[in-house]
């Protein structure tokens, strides 16, 4: 840990959530279930709040609408390739038309 990342974060990526019905329980579902292949922590924050991102529950507590801005974190450079696919699942609204 350092000054400049005191939680020890490895990995960051912003990301805006664009499908019109938000973090609900489905695309929470996804994340959590992708999360959870992690060797890692990952991580949700949102405004001054961080959830983790293997709990379908904490990821709902978000409450993230429609153009909510996230930061999904990992701490094991080893799961960039997972942090970059739930990024890339938020990009996408979630499968969601």
């Amino acid at each position: 840990m350092t000054e400049n990342n005191p939680a020890g974060i490895r990995l960051e990526k912003e990301v805006v959530i664009v499908n019109e019905l938000g973090l609900h329980a489905r695309s929470a579902a996804q994340v959590a279930k992708m999360a959870q292949k992690a060797r890692g922590a990952i991580f949700i924050r949102m405004k001054d709040r961080q959830v983790d991102a293997k709990s379908m529950l904490d990821i709902m507590s978000l409450a993230a609408g429609k153009g909510s801005v996230l930061l999904i974190c990992a701490k094991d450079p080893r799961d960039e390739a997972l942090l970059n696919s739930i990024v890339a699942l938020v990009e996408q609204g979630f499968g969601e038309d």
